[in-house]
């Protein structure tokens, strides 16, 4: 991780634990500057540029939308469909945008004014090995029962397509090993809005 005087706090846990919410709460309420990587990879294969044409290349035109757009569900399709190429085409689909995004980050990170802290919005912070770009790392984190309850509901997913989407991911638990603060999203909001406030009152006796 990297040592800088504007605070970089990397957010990130597993699928469906809730860093949207969080986020959203920091960015509201705190009005902290937010960069969310779910949202640069959007941008990162928006038509014309080089990442989409490589996707293109790859799986064919059938991959887009009548209107030139890519089909995010046909791509995820193609990916986690098959599960004996589902980790190669993972790992290639992120050769391609995680530089992209990283590139980004970086920019933002340089422009960074000292106070309040830049917040990166980064699901795969760990998997992508982004975590030198920030000074911590924030994991939210619930239950395996709710993440899986909350596919369902949000994604409609069927247990086959809960069960793939997590294993493509670093375990929640080796994530809450690694990091600097556990946001407990397991119940009320107040609870991990209680840590953040405390992360707040510790920070601003260590300046004092």
């Amino acid at each position: 991780m990297m040592t800088r005087a504007t605070p970089v706090i990397g957010l990130t846990g597993g699928i469906a634990t809730g860093k949207s919410t969080i986020a959203a709460y920091l960015e509201q309420a705190y009005h902290w500057p937010l960069l969310d990587a779910d949202v640069l990879a959007r941008e990162a294969v928006r038509p014309g540029t080089g990442v989409l044409e490589r996707i293109v290349e790859r799986y064919g035109e059938g991959i887009l939308h009548p209107e030139g757009h890519l089909n995010r569900a046909e791509l995820g399709e193609r990916i986690f469909g098959n599960s004996q190429t589902a980790q190669q085409e993972r790992r290639w689909l992120e050769e391609q945008i995680h530089p992209w995004i990283r590139e980004r980050f970086l920019e933002a990170i340089a422009h960074a004014a000292p106070w309040p802290p830049l917040l990166l919005v980064v699901p795969l912070l760990f998997e992508a090995q982004m975590t030198d770009l920030v000074s911590e790392i924030w994991v939210v984190y619930c239950t395996p029962e709710q993440q899986k309850a909350r596919l369902r509901q949000r994604d409609g997913y069927d247990d086959a397509q809960v069960r793939s989407r997590l294993e493509a991911q670093m375990p929640l638990s080796d994530k809450c090993e690694r990091a600097t603060l556990v946001l407990d999203n397991s119940g009320p909001a107040t609870g991990w809005q209680q840590q953040i406030k405390q992360w707040l009152q510790q920070v601003k006796r260590v300046e004092q």
